[in-house]
Formats: C-alpha cells, structure tokens, sequence
C-alpha cells in the first residue's frame, strides 16, 4: 500500500512510513467542506490509495452526509479533480457553493 503527502495541492509518494505519519498528524487533509438544511458535502485528502489495484491512485474522497443521498461517495487523484468534485456534488444536493 502506497502512501502520500501534500505539498502546495500537489500529491507526492511517500514511502518513509515515519515522515508519512508525521505530516498526516500535522497537516489538515480537508479539501472543502459545507453544510446546508442538515446536509453536508466533505472533501479530504486520503493519504493512502485504497483501492491498490495499480491503477492510477485515488487520494481524495468526496462524500454526503444526510438527506436521500446520505453516504454516497466518490474518490478521484488530484487535488484539482477534488475540488471540482466537491462543487459537482454541492450541486447534486442542491447546495449553491
């Protein structure tokens, strides 16, 4: 399982364990984050590729919290797609962002 870090959006394999920790207790991961009527849209940046599939790597996970789309969630690879996103799914909810 691969690890990553932010520096200035960009993301940057980290495969000192030690140094991975260091910054991920360090640094906020939070992309964007915004709630409206009792729904909430939060993007953050994950550290880890989960999937681990060798494809290409999914660090940022973009997910709902409440109304009928409660627990949806998507994850995407660069900060730029998460912060388009984020916006797409405001828009989903009906969240002006």
């Amino acid at each position: 399982m691969a690890n990553y870090i932010l520096k200035n959006k960009k993301v940057i394999q980290c495969d000192d364990l030690q140094e991975w920790g260091e910054w991920y207790g360090n640094n906020s991961r939070r992309v964007a984050d915004i709630e409206k009527n009792g729904v909430r849209v939060s993007t953050v940046f994950l550290g880890i590729d989960y999937p681990c599939d060798g494809g290409k790597p999914l660090l940022f996970e973009t997910m709902i919290f409440g109304g009928e789309h409660d627990q949806e969630m998507w994850r995407c690879s660069t900060y730029e797609e998460a912060e388009q996103g984020h916006m797409a799914a405001c828009k989903f909810v009906g969240i002006d962002y």
